[in-house]
């Protein structure tokens, strides 16, 4: 369970420094639509992990963001914003963000020890709604 956390968390840091050193040096064609938080840059690839990512940490599917499409049945509409879960895991990734820019990136001498990154793993553990802490006695 922890290394996956780990995994999870380096996916989400290294997709953010490959799609920035992608601006630097090469043109791109985004083909995704309504990007909010994740980079413009964000390759097909790139996308699965992330999307790969949720799935493992909340034990859900495509469905539990994602709207259905309008005009073909039995598919998704991934720029959809009509289920607000989507707003939701924008927001959830936002914090995870800041939460590891602001705060676990100053734990002092974070960068020579192995320190734990947040993910969505950290409270999901594999449920779409985090389950409350089970206090000890």
């Amino acid at each position: 369970m922890i290394f996956q956390h780990k995994k999870i968390a380096v996916v989400m840091l290294l997709l953010v420094a490959a799609t920035a050193t992608m601006m630097a040096f090469t043109p791109f064609q985004n083909h995704y639509k309504n990007l909010k938080v994740l980079p413009a840059t964000t390759t097909h690839d790139e996308m699965e992990k992330v999307m790969d990512g949720f799935k493992a940490a909340l034990g859900v599917k495509c469905n539990y963001c994602h709207a259905p499409s309008k005009t073909q049945a039995g598919r998704m509409d991934p720029s959809s914003d009509e289920n607000p879960k989507k707003d939701i895991a924008r927001d959830m990734m936002r914090m995870t963000m800041e939460l590891n820019q602001k705060y676990i990136s100053t734990i002092p001498h974070a960068d020579t020890v192995t320190v734990q990154q947040v993910t969505c793993y950290t409270c999901h553990r594999g449920h779409g709604k985090p389950e409350a802490a089970i206090a000890s006695k």
